[in-house]
């Protein structure tokens, strides 16, 4: 089936310049491309973040292709949403003199923004009236990124870019392909299917380039690459990928499932929550009568959990260096038990997606801004691994590895660090729209 809707009208320009938005619970990332409407890939033209959120201080920083920072971790005052970020994110570029394909407001074609959860859409999407109530009704699934991401889809349509099109991209959509017998609950169900209660699986636009990427690193088919990939942020996850596709993931309706975050608690025992919450300190910002509703449930588990309530600090590089080296404000007992429990959580994930690709395995993958930047993390986890045939890799192997070009860098044989970019997978994944003036097949 195909599906249409028009892009710019009957702009018959050679290019577009697309802005394409990530919105996360504590930071604002936005990236400019030109998109050529030939065979010629996105380019990067800029970046812009704001970060800090939910700590002070909240920073602005901009970067260029070229190199140059006009704005580099520059202090805001009166930023307290994702919308007053993405503001600033659109005030510094539309005034940065080095970056003339925004010369204006008027000058952005297109907005995608990346979506957590999607739901059932599975490819690109317009984000109109109907689009939008849809993924809203999604937001409880999602709490600390839909919401987030929908009011900026909003600002843009209201006041900010209203003569921009707006479209998502999914962080669901790539993981379409795993099987029923991984996405299913044991539960009723006649009422799974009814509220469509199953596994989703999320940071699905990071494991699309990550997968695309890897595959061209090894020369490979993507269609012929095994991957177990990792991506460790506030919020972590992994995915194994077998023939390029997606068959499972750690994440499941919603991500508060799978591995630890710096808030999420991860995997645990459904009935924990119930004690938890009868816990005196929990209970009294609890309604007595009304006992603990769902979404107490998810907030204390998804804003009050993870290793943060078990350390005071979401840092997980601090976190390491209390560990290792002792640290004054932190207890460095609670730190290395959160390393400890990372390294447990992760071995025996990647043991088990070791297993469902039969052991044949192209490649180990790190990535997101944990797995790229903590060497220690990763040696600790692989030497936990080491009994598949992973070779074991220095602690500082990978360090600086974003200050290069390089998108993929081999750590040891069949052990990969990948420099992610969600906002470039967005941009590859509109092309086809914007080559084909809005038409594209339905999947």
């Amino acid at each position: 089936m195909t599906k249409s809707f028009s892009l710019m009208g009957e702009d018959k320009r050679s290019s577009k310049t697309v802005l394409a938005v990530n919105a996360g619970s504590s930071s604002v990332k936005a990236s400019v491309f030109r998109c050529a409407l030939g065979d010629a890939d996105p380019e990067l033209l800029g970046e812009c973040s704001v970060s800090g959120l939910t700590s002070s201080p909240t920073t602005l920083t901009l970067k260029l292709a070229d190199g140059t920072s006009p704005h580099d971790g520059e202090e805001l005052d009166g930023v307290s949403s994702q919308e007053d970020a993405f503001s600033k994110i659109l005030d510094a570029l539309v005034g940065c003199e080095g970056l003339s394909s925004v010369s204006g407001a008027e000058s952005v074609d297109v907005v995608v923004h990346r979506v957590v959860h999607g739901g059932d859409y599975t490819g690109v999407e317009r984000v109109d009236k109907s689009t939008l109530a849809t993924l809203e009704r999604l937001s409880s699934l999602a709490p600390l990124h839909n919401g987030p991401a929908l009011s900026i889809v909003k600002a843009c349509h209201t006041n900010l870019l209203p003569h921009a099109s707006n479209l998502a991209c999914f962080d669901t959509a790539f993981h379409r392909t795993i099987p029923p017998a991984v996405t299913t609950y044991a539960i009723d169900r006649q009422v799974s299917d009814r509220l469509k209660l199953r596994k989703y699986g999320f940071h699905g636009i990071s494991y699309a380039f990550i997968t695309s990427a890897v595959a061209a690193h090894l020369g490979k088919p993507q269609a012929e690459v095994n991957l177990i990939a990792l991506h460790l942020g506030s919020g972590a996850s992994a995915c194994v990928v077998r023939a390029g596709e997606s068959v499972d993931t750690t994440m499941g309706l919603t991500p508060l499932s799978g591995l630890p975050g710096a808030t999420r608690s991860g995997d645990v025992d459904p009935a924990l929550v119930f004690h938890y919450a009868a816990a005196d300190d929990i209970a009294e910002q609890t309604d007595a009568q009304e006992g603990l509703h769902i979404t107490k449930a998810e907030q204390l588990l998804n804003k009050e959990a993870g290793w943060k309530a078990m350390t005071g600090t979401s840092d997980f590089g601090k976190i390491v260096t209390a560990a290792t080296e002792g640290d004054d404000k932190l207890d460095s007992k609670a730190c290395q038990l959160v390393v400890d429990m990372m390294v447990d959580r992760l071995a025996k994930v990647i043991g088990g997606y070791f297993v469902a690709l039969e052991g044949k395995v192209d490649a180990l993958v790190f990535a997101g801004g944990i797995g790229e930047k903590s060497g220690y993390l990763r040696s600790k986890v692989v030497d936990r691994v080491r009994c598949l045939g992973f070779s074991a890799i220095n602690p500082d192997t990978g360090d600086g590895h974003r200050d290069d070009d390089r998108v993929v860098k081999t750590l040891a044989d069949r052990i990969l660090l990948v420099r992610t970019d969600e906002q470039l997978q967005m941009a590859r994944e509109i092309l086809p729209l914007l080559r084909s003036g809005g038409k594209h097949d339905k999947q």
